[in-house]
C-alpha cells in the first residue's frame, strides 16, 4: 500500500492521470506507443505478451504506465505473487488481466476527480471488454469503437473494484438497470453517460455539505448531508400530523431525518427524526388526502417509540410517485445500515466504512435519476443494505461482509486501521475500501473514523482468480431471487381485486382447509404460553397421551399418509397442469355506493384475504404436488420424520419433540428460532400458488 501511495505522489507530481489513461485508438502503431507495454524493446521487437489478445495488450500497458512500471516488471511481480492455480495455462489471461486492472484501479481511484477524466472512463470500459476476450486472438488488432458493448459478468467483475462506480452486492442490479433498453449489452455511451450522472450527484452532495444550510441544523460533528428536498417552492415537502399539514424542507443525514416547517419569514427549527438508534423504527409507504382521507400514494410514514404519534411526509408531484419512491429506498437504506452496524457491532474503521458504502450507494441511484430523468422500477435494489435485507439468504450476505470490515476488537490490527495484514497476504489482492474513496472525494467522516492513512487501507471484495466468501454468498441469494420472482409472478397471477371476488375465493378454499389450519394455529396458541392455563392443561393431556402409547401410531400414520398422497398426486400428475380453482364470481358492485370513512377499513380486509389466498393456493399446490421439486422435498421431510418418530422409543422421540416446541421462545434459543424461522420463510416464498380461473356465474332467465 505504501508503494501505491508513492505511485499516486509521483502521479501527482505529474499534475492528472490523463497522459496514463490516453490512448489513440487509429492504429496498432499508435497502440504501441501509447502503452508501456507495447513499446519496442533494444532488439527492436515489440513486448507482446503472448497469452493476451491485443486489446488485452492494450490495458495492461496503460495499467502498467499508471504503476509506474514497465509490462514485464508488472508480469514478473504476478508470476511471483500469484498462485500456481492461478497461473494455470487455462486462466492465465483473464488472472493476469484481473491482477493489472486491480493494482491500476487501486492507485487511479485515490484521485478526486477520476470520474472527470473521459479517458479514465474509456479505460474502465476497455478493461471489461478485454475482460470478456482476454485470450489471444488469430489477429494481433482489435478494433475498439463506441457501438462496441460489454455483459455482465464482465461488468460484475471489474466495475466493483472501482467504489464510486458499482458494489458487489448490487452491481448486477445497475447492469440490468443501465442496460434495459439495450438486450442485456451495455454501449459506450450509456456507460459514459451514467458516470457523468455520478459526477453531477458527488457534487451536489459536496455543495450540500458547504452550504449554509448546515448551521441551521445543528448537526452532530461528523454527520453528513445525504440529500435535501423541499427547497423549491413548486416541489414542496408536506408534513402531516394528525389532520393538519404544514409545507417545509426534509434533509436526510447518514444519522437522522431532519424537516423544517417554513415560517413567515425563513425556516423554523429542524425537527429531527433519529436513525441510528434502536427505536423501533418503521418507515413505509402511506396514503394521504384531505381530511384524513386516503387518496394519494405519495408519502412516507415514520413511526418510532420516541414520537407520541407517527409522522407523514407528502412528496407531492402531478404524476406517479417517484419522488416518494426515492426518499422511501434511502431513508430505508439509512436504517438498514445502522441496524447492520449495531447487529455486528461496528465502531471506528468499521462503522465508517459500511456508512461508506451506504452512501455510494445512494450517489449511484442519484446518478441514475439525474442522467436518465427517469427513477428504476425498483429503487432498493441499488442500494447494498436495503437490497440485501430483501434478498433470500441475504442474512448471510452480511454476514461475509462483516468479516470483510475491521473489528472494534481488532486490537492487532489497531496499527493497520483495523484491516489484519495476515489475512491480506495470505488471500492476495484486494479493492480499495469505500471509506477510502469517500475521503478522496472529500467528504468528512464521523468521530473516530481513523485518519486518512488508515481509511486509505484496501478491503477484500475481488480476489484474482478466486471468488470471495462475499461473491459466492451474492451469487447464491441472486439464484435463489430468481426463483423467488418467478414464484411471486404466479402469486401476482392469482391475485384476484375486490373484497368480494376475494371472499369468493377464499370461501371456498376454507372448505378444503379449515380444519386443518385451525388446528395449526391452536397448536401455536399453546406454545407460546400466552394463557398458561389452557397450556398447562395442553401439557397435562399429552403427558397422559404419550403415557398410553397413542401418539406413537398416530403421528407417524398421518406423516405417511399425507406423503403418500403427496407423492401418488406427483405420479399420476406428472407432466400434467394442475387444475385451476374454479370459483363463482360474485356479481359486481356499484363501487360508488361505497362510503369514503369505509374506505380505509375495506382495503385492509382486502390486503389480508389476498394473503389468505395465497396462503391456501400454496399449500393446494404443495399437496397435489403441482410444483415437484416443493412437494418432492416436503414428502422427503415428512417421511424422514415418520422413520424417526416410528423407530425411536416412543417416549424419548414425543419428549425430543414436545421440548423442541415448548422451548423455541426461550432466550438462549431464540437467535438459533430465528434463523431457522428465516430459513423456512424463504422456502415458503419460493413456491409458486396454483393458479386460479374466475368463472362468471351462470344466470337463468326468469321465467314470467
Amino acid at each position: 500500500m505504501a508503494k501505491g501511495k508513492g505511485v499516486l505522489a509521483s502521479i501527482g507530481r505529474q499534475g492528472s492521470f490523463k497522459p496514463l489513461f490516453s490512448g489513440s485508438r487509429k492504429s496498432q502503431d499508435d497502440d504501441d506507443e501509447e502503452s508501456p507495454g507495447l513499446e519496442r524493446s533494444p532488439s527492436g521487437h515489440k513486448k507482446w505478451i503472448t497469452e493476451l489478445s491485443s486489446l488485452a495488450n492494450v490495458v495492461v500497458g496503460r495499467c502498467a504506465r499508471i504503476l509506474l512500471l514497465s509490462t514485464e516488471d508488472l508480469q514478473q511481480h504476478f508470476e511471483t505473487e500469484a498462485s500456481d492455480s492461478i497461473k494455470h495455462p487455462s486462466r492465465y489471461a483473464r488472472n493476469f488481466l484481473e491482477y493489472c486492472c486491480f493494482k491500476a484501479l487501486a492507485v487511479s481511484t485515490q484521485l478526486t476527480d477520476h470520474l472527470s477524466d473521459k479517458n479514465f472512463r474509456r479505460l474502465t470500459f476497455d478493461m471489461m471488454l478485454a475482460w470478456e476476450a482476454p485470450a489471444a486472438a488469430s489477429k494481433p488488432l482489435l478494433k475498439v469503437d463506441t457501438e462496441t458493448s460489454v455483459g455482465p459478468e464482465a461488468f460484475a467483475r471489474v466495475a466493483p473494484a472501482i467504489p464510486t462506480i458499482a458494489d458487489m452486492i448490487t452491481a448486477c442490479n445497475l447492469f440490468d438497470v443501465l442496460t434495459a433498453s439495450n438486450r442485456g449489452r451495455l454501449p459506450f455511451l450509456i456507460y459514459d453517460k451514467y458516470l457523468g450522472g455520478l459526477e453531477k450527484a458527488i457534487k451536489t452532495m459536496k455543495n450540500q455539505s458547504v452550504s449554509s444550510h448546515l448551521s441551521s441544523l445543528r448537526l452532530d460533528k461528523g454527520e453528513m448531508i445525504i440529500d435535501i428536498d423541499g427547497t423549491v417552492t413548486t416541489q414542496p415537502v408536506l408534513q402531516h400530523l394528525g389532520i393538519s399539514a404544514w409545507p417545509g424542507r426534509l434533509t436526510l443525514t447518514d444519522h437522522a431525518l431532519y424537516f423544517e416547517a417554513l415560517g413567515i419569514v425563513s425556516y423554523d427549527k429542524a425537527k429531527k427524526y433519529d436513525l441510528s438508534a434502536d427505536l423501533k423504527q418503521v418507515v413505509k409507504p402511506e396514503l394521504t388526502g384531505p381530511w384524513g382521507a386516503r387518496l394519494f400514494d405519495k408519502a412516507v410514514l415514520y413511526k418510532s417509540i420516541s414520537i407520541p404519534e407517527p409522522v407523514v411526509m407528502e412528496f407531492p408531484e402531478l404524476t406517479g410517485h417517484s419522488r416518494r419512491d426515492y426518499w422511501l429506498a434511502i431513508i430505508e437504506e439509512i436504517l438498514c445500515v445502522h441496524q447492520f452496524i449495531r447487529k455486528f457491532h461496528l465502531e471506528g474503521v468499521g462503522q465508517a466504512e459500511a456508512l461508506s458504502k451506504a452512501v455510494l450507494g445512494i450517489l449511484r441511484l442519484r446518478a441514475i435519476r439525474e442522467a436518465f430523468h427517469i427513477l428504476p422500477p425498483h429503487p432498493e435494489r441499488l442500494l447494498t443494505f436495503n437490497f440485501a435485507e430483501k434478498l433470500p439468504g441475504g442474512d448471510l450476505i452480511l454476514e461475509a461482509l462483516a468479516e470483510l470490515l475491521p473489528s472494534v476488537d481488532a486490537e492487532s490490527t489497531k496499527n493497520d486501521g483495523g484491516y489484519s495484514s495476515e489475512k491480506i497476504e495470505k488471500n492476495g489482492l484486494y479493492s480499495v475500501s469505500a471509506v477510502a474513496t469517500m475521503s478522496n472525494l472529500g467528504f468528512m467522516f464521523t468521530k473516530g473514523s481513523g485518519t486518512t492513512d488508515e481509511l486509505g487501507l484496501p478491503v477484500g471484495e475481488v480476489l484474482v482468480g478466486e471468488w470471495t466468501p462475499l461473491e459466492r454468498a451474492v451469487m447464491q441469494s441472486r439464484n435463489n431471487f430468481k426463483k423467488l420472482e418467478e414464484a411471486q409472478a404466479t402469486i401476482d397471477g392469482v391475485k384476484v381485486d375486490g373484497i368480494d371476488t376475494n371472499a369468493a375465493v377464499m370461501k371456498y378454499l376454507q372448505e378444503l382447509l379449515l380444519p386443518v389450519i385451525q388446528f395449526a394455529k391452536w397448536l401455536q396458541f399453546l406454545a407460546s404460553w400466552e394463557d398458561p392455563l389452557k397450556s398447562a392443561t395442553f401439557c397435562t393431556i399429552f403427558s397422559y397421551t404419550i403415557y398410553r402409547n397413542w401418539l406413537g401410531y398416530a403421528l407417524p400414520c398421518f406423516l405417511l399418509f399425507i406423503a403418500v398422497f403427496m407423492l401418488c398426486s406427483r405420479y399420476f400428475n406428472q407432466a400434467k397442469p394442475i387444475n385451476e380453482v374454479r370459483v363463482t364470481a360474485p356479481p359486481p358492485q356499484n363501487t360508488v355506493e361505497q362510503l369514503l370513512t369505509l374506505q380505509q377499513a375495506v382495503s385492509q380486509v382486502e390486503e389480508l384475504v389476498q394473503a389468505g389466498n395465497i396462503v391456501l393456493l400454496k399449500l393446494r399446490a404443495l399437496l397435489l404436488a403441482a410444483f415437484p421439486q416443493a412437494s418432492e422435498r416436503a414428502a422427503l421431510v415428512l417421511i424422514l420424520v415418520a422413520i424417526i418418530v416410528a423407530c425411536l422409543p416412543l417416549k424419548i422421540g414425543v419428549l425430543i419433540v414436545f421440548l423442541e416446541i415448548f422451548t423455541r421462545q426461550m432466550p438462549l434459543r431464540r437467535p438459533s428460532t430465528d434463523r431457522m424461522t428465516r430459513r423456512l420463510r424463504e422456502w415458503w416464498f419460493s413456491i409458486p400458488a396454483a393458479p386460479v380461473v374466475l368463472e362468471k356465474p351462470k344466470e337463468e332467465k326468469k321465467k314470467k
